[in-house]
């Protein structure tokens, strides 16, 4: 997750840093301010950790591992109930001559296999790494192009969050084709497990005290008190908690996209619905990174809105060339398909 704004799990690199340096002299400046002007604050004080004797695991850890789990679990589900591909007439009986392995393919080429979920969950995972980390070294290009040994070391640093999601359905769908199963099918199955897991990710995070927001003196400010340890910088400072807008912004998604899916909008299961719903929920994270802390980086973008820009031009690129493959497809078949006159409507010779 960016360490730049609300998806930092750590300190971002760099310490000495002018943007640390910016943020921290921001948040000393809210403190004082707090402590001659009191404002209303949502205030925690709990232990973000469970104690099993010597060893502790984190809330947030806990949690988030229960979002992975319920997405992997619904995507299952989806994959068992998706329709059978067009073109594949369930009510046909199987060809009784032919031999085992024949009927395994059809089979497959009528219904998603959920024992392939789990090695396309596996594909999942480099992709999401690699392009968490890519984005988490664009946010942090001043630093990382200066010291370029760190970009490969996985104990420094963290993840970015927008170029991961982009990763992972990249190589998840690669693995997809490679196991003889259709990518947009597949990705049409995700598009509702991945905003649920987006969604309610954010809102593990609150438990651990990461991805607070900006400071601020409205009065659902959240501040984390006591030793902690907590996800974010200064997190006693009131802040905007920039995890839960995004959360909120992500269970809008989500609702929308299960009342279009209800409505029969995206009826041909080829990845378009899942490319919506990655473009809509960029243009949420867009508007939520207002309210992060990263530094302004381009006019008045800061660098996790060039990021949800570019996700979100990527989305429309994609979903406009995939339209055009299908309307070139449905032409040719068009074409290619006599169109006989039906016999009970033909006038007799």
């Amino acid at each position: 997750m960016s360490g730049a704004g609300p998806d930092n799990l750590s300190d971002p690199p760099g310490g000495t840093r002018p943007a640390i340096r910016h943020r921290l002299g921001t948040v000393a400046s809210v403190a004082t301010l707090a402590a001659i002007v009191p404002f209303a604050v949502i205030a925690f004080d709990f232990d973000p950790l469970l104690h099993f004797g010597d060893r502790a695991l984190r809330l947030e850890t806990l949690a988030l591992a229960g979002v992975v789990l319920l997405a992997i679990v619904v995507a299952a589900v989806l994959a068992g109930r998706t329709p059978p591909e067009p073109g594949f007439d369930p009510a046909t009986p199987p060809d009784l001559d032919a031999d085992a392995d024949a009927d395994a393919d059809a089979d497959a080429g009528r219904h998603l296999r959920r024992d392939d979920l789990l090695f396309i969950v596996l594909g999942i995972v480099p992709g999401a790494v690699l392009g968490g980390r890519l984005g988490y070294v664009l946010l942090h290009w001043d630093y990382y192009s200066v010291h370029t040994d760190a970009i490969a070391d996985p104990a420094q640093g963290n993840l970015e969050l927008s170029l991961a999601v982009l990763g992972g359905a990249m190589t998840g769908a690669y693995v997809a084709r490679l196991l003889a199963s259709s990518a947009g099918r597949w990705l049409h199955v995700a598009t509702v497990p991945v905003l649920l897991g987006l969604g309610l990710g954010k809102l593990a995070m609150a438990a651990g005290g990461s991805g607070q927001g900006a400071p601020a003196t409205v009065a659902w400010a959240t501040s984390y008190l006591g030793p902690g340890p907590w996800g974010s910088l200064a997190p006693s400072v009131p802040a905007h908690p920039a995890q839960v807008y995004e959360a909120v912004v992500t269970g809008v998604v989500l609702l929308l996209m299960v009342l279009l899916l209800a409505g029969g909008a995206f009826r041909r299961r080829d990845g378009r619905a899942f490319l919506i719903a990655l473009l809509l929920w960029s243009a949420g994270r867009l508007v939520v990174a207002t309210y992060w802390r990263d530094p302004l980086l381009i006019g008045p973008l800061r660098a996790g809105q060039v990021l949800a820009l570019g996700i979100i031009g990527i989305s429309a690129a994609l979903f406009a060339l995939r339209s055009l493959q299908l309307g070139r497809s449905s032409s040719a078949g068009a074409l290619a398909e006599p169109q006989w006159a039906d016999p009970a409507t033909r006038p007799p010779f």
